[in-house]
Order: C-alpha cells, then structure tokens, then sequence
C-alpha cells in the first residue's frame, strides 16, 4: 500500500506490506533530514514512529524492527545515494557512471524487512547501536548541490 507521509512540510513517499516497508530516498526525503545531528535523530524518530503507528494501524500487528535498526537502514542508504550521485558527478567516465546508476537504483529504494523476510537485518541490528555516530556523518544539507532531482 502506497503512503505519503506530510511530515515538517515534506512528502515522504513510503510502501507498507507485511513484514516489510519501503522508504524511498527522493529529493524531499533530503530536504525533510536538513539540520544539524540533533535534528535530523528527531526526525528521523518521527518518520519511524509514524510509518510504524501506520503499519500498526493497518496489519494490527507491530512491525518487529527496532526504531534504531531502521534509522540505521534508511540513513546508510540514503548516505549512499547521496555518496553514488557525487560520485557520478565528478567522475565523467560513462562505463563507471553506468555501474554506479544501477548501485543507485538499490539505494533509492530502502526496503526495511522483519528478520523472516530480510536476510539483512542482522547487519542494521548491528550497526543500529552506532546510530548517533552515523547521523552525525550525514551532510547537514544533502542537497545543496541539487544532485537529487525526483
């Protein structure tokens, strides 16, 4: 099921199913996680909060992921795509280019699974306790060289 979640004046477009949401990493996701490390920990605990109550809301069960672990997935994607499109940008080689557009498309798409659907969780369960540091790496403004169009 298809969601946009208005939080702070960004639409942050996100799939329920069950077991399973995906975030998407779009130019308003970005804009909504502008700010210093302080902010960005409070906004991201909105939108996990927000897109649980929701998935609470409509499977009348918990999603069994922990707020931690799924800040940890949604921001090492969006670290990524942000890391690919620079990337891109100041390596003019096509063929390289094209290799990292298709590792873009992976990280655009952040699907959060429980453990029986995600092979990975184990791996952002691990990296969840290191969630302050890894906010605190995130440039304040992700998009200040608008390389995130959509």
């Amino acid at each position: 099921m298809d969601k946009i979640y208005e939080l702070k004046g960004h639409h942050i477009k996100v799939v329920l199913e069950p077991k399973l949401i995906r975030v998407y990493s779009n130019a308003q996701l970005w804009a909504y996680l502008e700010g210093n490390a302080a902010i960005r920990l409070k906004r991201f605990e909105l939108l996990v909060n927000t897109i649980k109550a929701d998935y609470q809301h409509h499977f009348g069960n918990a999603l069994a992921i922990s707020n931690a672990s799924l800040i940890v997935e949604i921001l090492v994607h969006v670290y990524c795509d942000y890391l690919g499109l620079h990337f891109n940008r100041m390596i003019p080689v096509k063929w390289i280019q094209q290799i990292v557009k298709k590792l873009l498309k992976r990280a655009e798409v952040v699907d959060c699974g429980e453990k029986a659907v995600d092979t990975n969780r184990w791996f952002w369960d691990l990296l969840a306790g290191g969630q302050l540091i890894l906010i605190s790496i995130l440039p304040r403004k992700l998009n200040a060289k608008c390389i995130k169009h959509h």
